[in-house]
């Protein structure tokens, strides 16, 4: 498995995390949109096939999360990826919009 590296860009007024895998062309992404002062909208998390079961949809819920908490914003988890990762991860509950 290549080396993970995520980073975050900005896209309208939301926003989106990206994880690209050494060696390989398909990337994975989550999605979110603003919903008012301090809250995000996590609308979708996508990970091609391609590279699928590597954890990469983890990593970047982790990301997401962790800057929410060096940034102070809350999050929505609708898209059901990222519930299902709120909900094995009780110590994030205070994040939850």
């Amino acid at each position: 498995m290549g080396e993970v590296t995520i980073t975050h860009q900005a896209h309208g007024d939301g926003g989106k995390y990206i994880a690209k895998v050494s060696g390989e062309t398909a990337t994975g992404h989550l999605e979110w949109e603003p919903d008012g002062e301090g809250v995000r909208v996590a609308t979708h998390t996508i990970v091609p096939s391609e590279i699928g079961g590597r954890g990469i949809a983890a990593q970047l819920v982790e990301e997401l999360i962790a800057d929410a908490r060096e940034h102070g914003f809350k999050v929505v988890p609708q898209c059901w990826y990222v519930a299902k990762k709120f909900d094995q991860n009780p110590d994030w509950a205070d994040l939850r919009a």
